[in-house]
């Protein structure tokens, strides 16, 4: 269980990398394509990618309920779509010579029935929506879905805030990457009576 816990980190500390690597290459003008956009956009995609099979280990060692389920579903919808949307960054990144040419490559997968408003308007804000509902669901302290909404939130406002965010989103789900400390299944028996 101690990976599911470091693996939910994984997530908000590879986000904020992602934001300071940002940072660090939009210094000198020229953010992508290029090793600061590979870089940058790798390391967040590592982030999801740890987090998801996390995840799924967290929801198998808690008690099942309808709104947990629903709650872990919605969580990993968003992150298989940000892993999508990133994968497809990476690769534009590689293939373009530059900036216009990597959003042409975007645009052409954008341009796919249904892909924007999958992997680009709906599906990545599900990540965010699906962990504030972890938080309340599991009890966690007031201040964890009160920062993950406020993680969640300062991207909107701008790009530049992702390290803060990043930040925010690890202070509220330390809590998350314990539960499995606190919270635990029945035991066996217990659960071979209630189906009898």
């Amino acid at each position: 269980m101690k990976f599911a816990g470091a693996g939910l980190l994984a997530l908000p500390v590879c986000f904020a990398a992602y934001g300071v690597v940002r940072l660090i290459g939009r210094v000198d003008g020229r953010y992508g394509p290029g090793p600061d956009w590979q870089a940058a956009h790798v390391v967040n995609l590592v982030g999801l990618l740890v987090f998801i099979p996390a995840l799924v280990a967290l929801w198998r060692s808690l008690p099942r309920t309808r709104g947990r389920d629903a709650a872990v579903v919605v969580a990993l919808v968003g992150a298989a779509t940000t892993v999508v949307q990133f994968v497809v960054d990476v690769v534009a990144g590689l293939l373009a010579a530059d900036k216009a040419g990597m959003n042409e490559i975007s645009g052409r997968f954008g341009d796919l029935p249904g892909a924007h408003l999958l992997f680009y308007v709906v599906g990545p804000p599900l990540l965010h929506l699906g962990l504030l509902a972890l938080t309340i669901l599991l009890r966690l302290p007031w201040w964890s879905p009160v920062l993950v909404l406020v993680g969640s939130a300062l991207t909107i406002f701008s790009l530049d805030l992702i390290p803060v965010a990043g930040a925010c989103l690890l202070v509220a789900m330390i809590p998350l990457a314990r539960t499995r400390d606190r919270i635990s299944p029945p035991p066996r028996h217990a659960q071979r009576m209630a189906v009898d």
